[in-house]
């Protein structure tokens, strides 16, 4: 996970917020964790649950 690229979710406020962070180019993972205690571990699902995860929460 070192060389992972983070991005921050763009719901995230200027104070940080209560948001997580994605890592991009992990094949066929998706990192997340918490954007207020990245050290604090490191949750990975599959692309698709991950995908699926999206698509449900756009769908509400």
């Amino acid at each position: 996970m070192n060389a992972a690229r983070w991005r921050t979710s763009s719901y995230t406020n200027s104070d940080g917020g209560t948001c997580v962070e994605v890592a991009d180019g992990v094949a066929k993972l998706v990192p997340v964790r918490d954007s207020k205690r990245p050290d604090g571990g490191t949750v990975v699902v599959s692309a698709a649950a991950w995908g699926l995860f999206v698509a449900a929460l756009k769908g509400c």
